[in-house]
Order: structure tokens, then C-alpha cells, then sequence
């Protein structure tokens, strides 16, 4: 499998790419950043003051509804100052979640070993949160965290009505609900709603600056304005209040003028692959995609999938998808496509073909 990624990697450094984003080198990154800072007079933040950062912070804070927010150099700082915050509040370090969460999964034990955080299953697998979840975690919680949309899970999305029903147990319990909305951006139009009416179900939410925006790195906490100021103490505990943060904060900040009026278009889009891949024998979850990232399957072992792709991407000079992972299904395998700019100037059904031919699927 190294081999095969190695290989991968070679053919698609010069190789047009469909899905995710078109690649880039630094040097082609920070000279747009510098053009977009030159255009709006960007001048330098300090330790999180000031500068872009500010404005950034404005800007979010207004956008989902919110008193404030406060930036922060990464996703996971930021989520668990924001639980901590919340669990300080409410004396007890409990707080429930996915068991697909980002912060049981891919974050080192941090939540418990650092911050002494106490993590319960809200849902397993591929379950939506709901207010019977939530109802199911007894005891008293420090806080309830959702994942929207749930990326392990395909990017699985509740309905709005679960979510409304969700945030009015919570309420009702006295339980702090935290959204990790890192694509909150892209989930609104699967509900046909504009981002504060989904902020407004949630005590804080935490959204990134890199995954559908496009910036370099960063990420903010929407939030109460009293619990700004302890999620600044928690980032300088954690080694956060970095002496700039300027050149996330202006990938930020371009990000939400390119990007954020696209996420309609590119759910659609998926949505259109999606069923233009089933033509082909090749499944999808969810069935009908909820956001612009979904989960596709195919019959097939990773190894013989796989060089496959590589082969094709080395022949044809295109990136067909990206490496296929065993499916929970012996026999399957799956990977996830992301619909973003250089996809969705493409046919849909085209693409759909290219990928059958890719992994040599022939239908009776």
C-alpha cells in the first residue's frame, strides 16, 4: 500500500484533479493571500488583537447571530477550550457526544488527558442526534456536543426538526449544546436555512476556516460574550495566543467572499453525482448526499481498486478519486468525494463514467 500511495502521490502532483481542490504550491498560496491583504489595507493582528483577526471575529460573530467569537490557531484547541469552558460552568466534566466524533478519533486522547474531560456516547455510528439521545445519557452533564454534519458518517445530517427538538431538550435539562459546525457552512442548504437560525440552537459553535472556506489554517468559536473571555484564558493556557495569527485570519476572511454563496451549488452538484454513480453500480451514503462530501462504495479489494486508480491517474493524467480503504462490508471498499470548484465545472454523469472506467466496473 505505501508503494501505491507513493506512486499516487507522483502521478497526481501533475495530473488534473476532480474532486476536493485544485493544488497548489505555497509560493501560489501566500501570493493570493498578499493580494487579497494589499487590496483591504491589512494590517498586522498581535497575540490575537486587532488586525484581521477582529474583523474576522466580527464578521463570524454576525454572520451565525452571536454576541462574539474568538479565533484560535486549530479546530481542536478550540473545541476543547470551548467543552472545558462549558463544563467549568456547570460543574461536571461530563459531556456527550458522537462516538464518531472527531475528538474521540483523531485527537490523541487529548480531551480527557489534557483537559480532564469526561466523554460519553450521545450516538453510535451512523445515528443522528436527537432529543432521545440525549435522554439516554443520564446523570449530570458538563455540556452536549454535536457534529454537523457527522463526516465519519458520510456527513450525515439530523433533520431540522430533530435538531430543533434536540436543542429544546437540552435547554430544558440545563445542558450547554456545543455544535462542531466545522462545515456548518456547507450543511445550511440541506436545510433551506440561512447560518444564524442554525447557530441559534446552539450555545456555541465552532467553525473552521480551512475545510470549505479554503484558508491556510485557523478556526473560531461563536459564542456568549461572558464566555469569550474564558475561552481567551484557555487559548493562552494552551499555548494558543500565538504573537499573529494575520495570515490564517486573511485566508479566513477571502474565504467567506469566494466561497460562501457556493455551497448550494456544489451540494447540488453532489447530489447529481451521486445518482449518476449509481448508474454505474457504485453506492453512496447518504443515498442522497446531504452536503458536498460523501461516502462512495464499490465492489473490489483496496489493493486491486486501487492500482486501478493509480494506473489510470499515471495513463490519463486526471485524478479520478482519491485511494479506496476496506468497507465495514468484506468484499467493498470505500472513499470519500468531496465536490468543490474543480469538480463541479465538469458533467456529473461524465464524471461518474470516468470513475467506473477508472475501477474497471463492467455491468451486466
Amino acid at each position: 500500500m505505501d508503494e501505491l500511495r507513493d506512486r499516487f502521490r507522483a502521478a497526481s502532483a501533475d495530473a488534473e484533479v476532480v474532486f476536493w481542490r485544485p493544488q497548489s504550491s505555497p509560493a501560489e498560496m501566500f501570493r493570493d493571500l498578499a493580494a487579497y491583504a494589499g487590496e483591504h489595507g491589512t494590517t498586522w493582528d498581535r497575540y490575537g488583537d486587532g488586525g484581521p483577526v477582529a474583523e474576522l471575529e466580527g464578521r463570524v460573530a454576525e454572520l451565525l447571530g452571536k454576541p462574539t467569537a474568538v479565533m484560535f490557531p486549530s479546530g481542536v484547541m478550540a473545541q476543547q477550550a470551548a467543552l472545558r469552558a462549558w463544563c467549568d460552568r456547570s460543574g461536571s466534566r461530563r459531556v456527550a457526544l458522537p462516538d464518531l466524533s472527531h475528538l474521540l478519533h483523531h485527537e490523541q486522547d487529548g480531551p480527557r488527558r489534557v483537559l480532564g474531560l469526561e466523554l460519553e456516547h450521545l450516538t453510535t455510528g451512523r445515528e443522528v442526534p436527537t432529543a432521545a439521545a440525549l435522554a439516554k445519557v443520564g446523570g449530570r452533564l458538563g455540556a452536549a456536543m454535536v457534529e454537523l454534519p457527522l463526516r465519519d458518517a458520510g456527513c450525515l445530517l439530523p433533520t431540522w426538526d430533530e435538531l430543533l427538538e434536540l436543542s429544546a431538550a437540552a435547554r430544558e435539562r440545563g445542558v450547554p449544546l456545543h455544535a462542531d459546525g466545522a462545515r456548518i457552512w456547507e450543511s445550511v442548504p440541506h436545510w433551506g436555512r440561512e447560518l444564524a437560525e442554525a447557530a441559534d440552537l446552539f450555545d456555541s459553535v465552532y467553525v473552521s476556516l480551512y475545510k470549505g472556506l479554503g484558508g491556510s489554517s485557523g478556526a473560531l468559536v461563536v459564542c456568549p460574550e461572558d464566555l469569550a473571555g474564558e475561552l481567551r484564558s484557555w487559548r493562552q493556557r494552551m499555548g494558543g495566543t500565538i504573537f499573529s495569527m494575520t495570515t490564517a485570519a486573511v485566508g479566513g476572511l477571502k474565504g467567506l467572499d469566494e466561497q460562501l454563496t457556493r455551497f448550494g451549488d456544489y451540494r447540488q452538484w453532489a447530489i447529481d453525482l451521486a445518482a449518476a454513480l449509481h448508474e454505474h453500480g457504485i453506492r453512496t451514503f447518504p443515498e442522497v448526499p446531504h452536503i458536498a462530501t460523501f461516502l462512495a462504495y464499490a465492489e473490489g479489494t483496496p489493493d486491486e481498486v486501487n492500482e486501478r486508480v493509480v494506473s489510470f491517474t499515471e495513463q490519463r493524467k486526471v485524478v479520478p478519486c482519491g485511494l479506496w480503504s476496506p468497507a465495514d462490508v468484506p468484499g467493498w471498499v470505500v472513499t470519500e468525494l468531496t465536490c468543490y470548484d474543480s469538480a463541479v465545472g465538469k458533467d456529473p454523469a461524465e464524471v461518474a463514467g470516468m470513475m467506473a472506467e477508472a475501477l474497471a466496473i463492467v455491468l451486466p
